[in-house]
């Protein structure tokens, strides 16, 4: 990958085919949760994560929270979703962003880092595994690639904003 860089005022970075790839898988189950019926991902905590309650000690108060602004909550993600795979070149190649689709892809990544780190237990206790070529070592390994790649754009994007 090629970070993301500011470059006359968009932000643009280069993906290898097989980032892109796993990008797209990623970006397929996120969607697959957020459009998921409610029933069928009650209790799931990556929706705990991404659709927090309203509030923590009432019951009450956290369902009416999420009964006001469940729709909207999901609708948004998706619709960042749709831009994100939109801009995304299938096969790898060169991103180019203008300040929307930046946004977009900034909430989208923190969605994704946010889920990917709730299904694999990510801490700030988290140690590197015994085995880096194994699966819990190949989901650490996206992790901290998702962590660079929205760095990058972090770092794009407040740059064009001073």
């Amino acid at each position: 990958m090629r970070p993301f860089r500011r470059r006359r005022g968009d932000v643009v970075a280069r993906l290898e085919p097989a980032e892109a790839g796993v990008l797209g898988l990623l970006l397929d189950q996120l969607e697959q949760l957020l459009t998921a019926d409610a029933d069928d991902v009650d209790g799931d905590p990556v929706i705990a994560r991404l659709l927090p309650a309203g509030h923590r000690t009432d019951p009450e108060i956290a369902a009416d929270y999420r009964e006001l602004t469940e729709s909207a909550l999901r609708s948004g993600k998706t619709d960042d979703l749709a831009a994100v795979r939109a801009s995304l070149p299938a096969d790898g190649g060169e991103v180019r962003l203008d300040r929307d689709q930046a946004d977009a892809w900034l909430r989208t990544t923190n969605d994704l880092r946010l889920a990917l780190g709730e299904r694999i237990g990510i801490t700030e206790d988290t140690e590197p595994p015994e085995d880096p070529a194994g699966e819990e070592g190949q989901q650490l390994a996206v992790y901290y690639w998702l962590t660079a790649l929205q760095g990058s754009l972090v770092d794009a994007v407040a740059a064009g904003r001073r």
